[in-house]
């Protein structure tokens, strides 16, 4: 097979030629390759290989193999958020007789490194943790030939056609921000997650959501840029710290800016919940030990991991019968310990 090749990106046709078959039976061979004789998919195998058509993509589906393990790809593993999840994952991926394998930041912008874990059989399919990636780079892994099976959990990407697990992540802000409310706060402020991440967007919906059904006044002051870590929670409190007029509640896009909303507000003397309530999110396991004890809105971490993992497996095995959610929206829970109380009199 020592045929010249255009410098062009290979294409369908190019295998067909050095094949020495038809399209559609190269088009058979990579999409349905048990109705192909083994002598064809090795032609074909063979045909790809030289030509390097979409990567190799092809390569894969002939070998009709299985990794019988699963991709789970992490915007940042350090966080205590994913423990849980990542736990309840890897039980219902046993179970189910499935290895887990995870990629921590493994994108930004570049699915490459993800193509090649399912390209080098390596993952049988991708459970993605993170809402920032390209939704047209993911459109086209789940299309022929590729067909990357794709359950997308915790952060949905808005109007994408990929099947998800999630909290109702504007509602439990709106309870968060109601609890505030039935206190007698009135004066309520909110630290916002990173720019440009659904759960910053939904959440301060609910927020606002909650303030506007309350005739409650919304200033934009009290809307702090903050992000997901205790060092973005420590410098919305140092710039509320600098606001002429302060809230007297807040509430935090999750626990850790919480917790480090209250930490840098007591070096400064203020005492949370007496002269500031502050609500989180997500009930991580620090929440409840934490001094004050952190009232938040508790998502069911382990149900999104296992859900998501059954899931996943289901599109892979493409098992008869089972429904695969396309959209499974569960319910937080709101957690009421010590960090909210009513606003003192002025």
């Amino acid at each position: 097979m020592d045929h010249e090749l255009s410098e062009k990106a290979p294409t369908i046709q190019d295998v067909a030629r050095i094949a020495k078959v038809s399209t559609a039976t190269v088009s058979r061979a990579l999409s349905r390759p048990e109705r192909v004789t083994e002598a064809t998919r090795e032609r074909v195998s063979e045909a790809v290989r030289v030509t390097g058509y979409t990567l190799n993509q092809s390569a894969r589906s002939l070998r009709l193999q299985s990794a019988r393990t699963i991709l789970v790809a992490l915007p940042d593993i350090g966080n205590p958020f994913f423990s849980t999840i990542l736990d309840a994952i890897e039980r219902e991926a046993a179970r189910r007789g499935y290895g887990v394998l995870v990629a921590n930041r493994f994108a930004r912008g570049d699915t490459d490194p993800l193509r090649d874990y399912f390209l080098s059989n390596r993952a049988d399919g991708l459970l993605l943790l993170d809402g920032s990636i390209d939704r047209a780079q993911l459109e086209a892994l789940t299309r022929a030939p590729t067909s990357l099976p794709l359950i997308v959990a915790c952060e949905a990407i808005a109007d994408a056609p990929f099947h998800t697990v999630r909290t109702d992540n504007a509602y439990a802000a709106e309870q968060a921000t109601r609890h505030l409310l039935r206190l007698g706060h009135s004066r309520i402020g909110h630290i916002k997650g990173p720019a440009g991440n659904v759960l910053t967007a939904e959440r301060e919906a609910g927020f606002l959501a909650a303030l506007c059904s309350a005739g409650a006044e919304i200033r934009a002051e009290w809307v702090l840029h903050g992000g997901f870590s205790m060092d973005d929670g420590a410098r919305a409190a140092r710039t509320m710290l600098d606001l002429q007029e302060r809230p007297t509640a807040i509430f935090a896009t999750n626990d850790e800016a919480a917790i480090g909303f209250i930490s840098e507000i007591a070096r400064s003397g203020l005492i949370c919940p007496r002269d500031m309530s502050v609500i989180g999110f997500d009930d991580l396991g620090i929440a409840e030990h934490f001094l004050p004890p952190l009232t938040t809105m508790r998502q069911p971490r382990e149900a999104l991991g296992r859900l998501a993992a059954e899931a996943l497996i289901d599109l892979i095995e493409g098992a008869p019968g089972k429904r695969v959610p396309r959209q499974f929206v569960l319910s937080s829970q709101l957690i009421v310990r010590g960090s909210t109380a009513p606003p003192r009199p002025r």
